[in-house]
This record gives C-alpha cells, sequence and structure tokens, in this order.
C-alpha cells in the first residue's frame, strides 16, 4: 500500500467474526437504521428481507414474492422504500401482513432483467440498477426514482451493475460495471441529481475478484466487496489508491455498510451461489453476515424522501 494517499488509512480492530451464518445464496442489500439500531439486509434469490437487532440478538425475516435486492429507510413516513425483481416499492416491516406497495416498474420490455442494488442520495433520491439475471448481456441501467415517484434512466449497457456510493462532499457518484471488474466515476450535480462525464476509477487486478457493493467512510474513503475476491478493500476516493484490505473466509463478499452505535461497525454479507460441494465444504461460512470493527466510522444512510 502506498503511503502517498492524501487520506490516512483505517485501522481495523481485530478480524471480521459471523455474527449470522445465514447460508444465504445471495446476501446482499446492507442498510443500517439509525431510527431503530438495526440491521437489514437481504438473500436476494431467496425473497427475503431480514433484521437483526445487535443489542438484543432479535432477528425477523419476511418472505417476498419475488427477489428483493436494495433498502432505505423512508424519512417521512415508517417503513422502506426497497427494489424488487421488477421495480420500486415501499414496505413496512411493521405492518402485519405488510406486502410491497408498487411505485414504479421502468422495465417492462426487459423480463430476463431485475433490480441489484441501490442506495438513495443526499437528497433522499433512490438510485438502484437493473441487471441481466443470467449476468451476460448487457441490459442493464442505472434509474433515480424521485420523492415525488417520478422514475428516470441515467445510464445504461451493464450486465450487472452494483453500487452506488458519492464521495464526502456528493460530487462524485461510484457506480460498479461488475462483470468488467470496473468501479466508475461520474461527475454528479447534487442538486438537479444529474450526471456527467462517466471515467474509469478502479479496476480490479486479475485474480482480485470482482468490484460488488460498496460504501463511503467519514473521511470519504470508498470500500469495497469483492465477489470472487475473498475481501474487502478501501480506496483513496481521488485516486483509487488502496488504502485497507479485510480478508474473509468466504469467496464471494457481496456488500458492506457501517452500523452500530457510533457507526464504526463494517457488516459485511456474502453468497453461496454458484458453489459446488468441494467449494462449499472448504468455505462453511459462505453466505454469512459478518462485523468487524473499524477506528473512524461511517456514514448514517441516506433516507427516501418520498
Amino acid at each position: 500500500m502506498n503511503p502517498s494517499s492524501s487520506i490516512p488509512a483505517p485501522r481495523v480492530e481485530g478480524l471480521p467474526r459471523c455474527i449470522r451464518p445465514a447460508g444465504a445464496s445471495l446476501g446482499e442489500g446492507l442498510m443500517w437504521s439509525v431510527r431503530e439500531q438495526a440491521l437489514y439486509w437481504v438473500d436476494i434469490l431467496e425473497k427475503r428481507l431480514y433484521r437483526l437487532d445487535p443489542a438484543t440478538g432479535a432477528q425477523a425475516e419476511w418472505q417476498f414474492e419475488e427477489e428483493i435486492s436494495a433498502l432505505a429507510e423512508r424519512a417521512s413516513a415508517p417503513g422502506l422504500a426497497v427494489t424488487l425483481r421488477r421495480g420500486f416499492a415501499f414496505f413496512d416491516p411493521a405492518t402485519p401482513n405488510a406486502r410491497p406497495q408498487w411505485l414504479q416498474q421502468p422495465e417492462p420490455d426487459q423480463p430476463a432483467n431485475r433490480f441489484n442494488d441501490g442506495k438513495c442520495d443526499a437528497k433522499g433520491r433512490f438510485w438502484a440498477g437493473t441487471m441481466d439475471f443470467d449476468c451476460i448481456a448487457p441490459t442493464g441501467s442505472l434509474y433515480r426514482l424521485d420523492p415525488d415517484g417520478r422514475c428516470s434512466r441515467h445510464d445504461s449497457g451493464f450486465a450487472v451493475t452494483n453500487g452506488p456510493t458519492w464521495s464526502l462532499d456528493g460530487r462524485t457518484l461510484y457506480f460498479n460495471d461488475t462483470v468488467k471488474g470496473a468501479i466508475h466515476a461520474y461527475d454528479f450535480d447534487p442538486g438537479q441529481g444529474t450526471l456527467a462525464h462517466r471515467r474509469l476509477w478502479l479496476r480490479f487486478a486479475r485474480g482480485d475478484g470482482l468490484p460488488d457493493g460498496m460504501t463511503t467512510d467519514a473521511a470519504g474513503r470508498i470500500w469495497v466487496a469483492h465477489w470472487a475476491g475473498s475481501c474487502v478493500s478501501c480506496h483513496d476516493p481521488s485516486s483509487g489508491e488502496e488504502l485497507a484490505r479485510i480478508e474473509l473466509p468466504v469467496s464471494q463478499v457481496t456488500n458492506c455498510a457501517f452500523g452500530g452505535p457510533e457507526l464504526r461497525t463494517l457488516y459485511i454479507s456474502s453468497a453461496k451461489v454458484g458453489l459446488d460441494e468441494t467449494q462449499l465444504a472448504a468455505e462453511p461460512l459462505a453466505g454469512g453476515l459478518f462485523a468487524v470493527e473499524v477506528d473512524s466510522p461511517g456514514l448514517p444512510a441516506f433516507r427516501f424522501a418520498g
């Protein structure tokens, strides 16, 4: 690691621990609720939403009729804004027998696509990407759901989308073209919610996996999960220089998000989909949920303003 970065490297305190050996087919969608002091996450392929209260150990789960992939708390009402296979919806976990309330389904002409990763920006707009279910065809796009319910497409041509996350000043959006091993950066207009000047920010080295979910910490560093790379890496937001690396006992690392009372716990999800019997025997914690402490905090997740 190069000491030339203007941002200091974080200190990781201890080894990551498996806090739930869930055996998820495709664990994803990590979102820490500051309001509830609880962690939400999903198993996309098993169509399940999970909630974990780390203070008490209490757990809950909800089953859906189609894949659920990304989450954001609502700012103006209880419950969540979520992405399901076909689009954006509201869902309130606290309501008995709740069902999703559809908002937008922007790709009726792409039945082989599904939504994947997503997050809200500082203005409460929900950004989420679609992908080819078979991870081959470049049919995925990046969408923005506004608080008033309008939905717009802002880029396209991706086989698998992941991210996004933003720079600390909110003027750069980072977004993953996972199959190509590339993380792109865009100029981002925080007021208008528009993108410009897409460029390659970072490409993973051969054998280092593919960029999956990511998050930004309070120092502006970018943390990226490595699918098929057994780690989460931390990077300088300008140069992309690697500042730290957290190794995990699973190969398919899918997402990361800060949580806990001081936002100093990095939660990490993983997957077991596609692993054969020999690989599963070597990775008994594949699909597990992990946590590790970091010396500096992350940022609270932005809420959906609708």
